[in-house]
């Protein structure tokens, strides 16, 4: 019996083997290179690690932007504010009549009285009976006005700023002999006033019917010193503190 040989293939060479034996690109299957677990892990970490750095470069990025809009005038927040109502009244300045002195019956003055540094007008009504003659009315005005100083500002003057710094249980006496006719002699001399206080006095005086209307009052004090003309300037309606009202010797008037 004669036997016979399978088929033998053609001869391969060296190059055909390694072209099979190497991994067809992108397949899949066995023959395909796999990334190692140590290798899968390792870009994961890497993953995480970037997006931390994100996220801490957004948490420093909100300090650096809330300093850069202070830097501009701007006041950052992250969360709606509410403080209550804003100032009912402007410091300084009364938006409306005061009802209490609108009730009142009487002539109409303004009275200057402190508000911050500096010397502001409200508006006042004094009493004066009918009939008096010059020097007395002139007397009773200024009374008048000395007893409005005193006062306690209304609770709306109060809310404003408004204070006043002389103090109550002053009098205004008649001229004596020698002094001028419109000379007003206080019961606390002046010179013992604050300059506060007598820069109050003075500018109300001197700009009411207790004075002769050229800005200037004739004061004196309980003594026998005698009186002097003091003047209201710019100067002490804005710095009362520090600019006494100027004055001057009347002898001779």
């Amino acid at each position: 019996m004669t036997t016979r040989r399978p088929p033998t293939a053609p001869h391969e060479g060296a190059g055909a083997r390694r072209a099979r034996s190497l991994p067809a690109p992108g397949g899949s299957g066995a023959g395909a290179r796999r990334r190692s677990p140590a290798t899968a892990l390792g870009g994961g970490a890497a993953s995480a690690r970037r997006r931390r750095l994100v996220a801490a470069g957004r948490l420093v990025a909100v300090p650096a932007l809330a300093v850069l809009l202070a830097g501009c005038g701007i006041r950052a927040t992250e969360v709606p504010t509410n403080y209550g109502p804003a100032p009912s009244r402007v410091r300084c300045s009364l938006a409306e009549p005061d009802v209490t002195a609108q009730a009142a019956r009487g002539l109409p003055v303004q009275v200057f009285l402190l508000c911050g540094s500096s010397l502001v007008t409200v508006d006042r009504t004094v009493r004066v009976p009918d009939g008096a003659a010059d020097s007395e009315r002139r007397r009773l005005v200024a009374q008048g006005l000395l007893d409005e100083l005193a006062a306690p500002p209304s609770p709306a003057e109060k809310e404003a700023g408004y204070s006043t710094d002389v103090r109550g249980g002053i009098t205004v006496g008649a001229p004596r002999a020698g002094d001028p006719e419109d000379t007003l002699r206080l019961s606390t001399a002046p010179d013992s006033l604050t300059s506060y206080a007598l820069a109050q006095i003075v500018c109300t005086f001197s700009d009411s019917a207790a004075a002769q209307g050229d800005g200037s009052v004739v004061l004196g004090g309980p003594g026998a010193g005698p009186p002097r003309r003091y003047e209201c300037t710019d100067e002490v309606r804005a710095r009362p503190g520090s600019e006494e009202p100027p004055s001057k010797d009347v002898a001779g008037e």
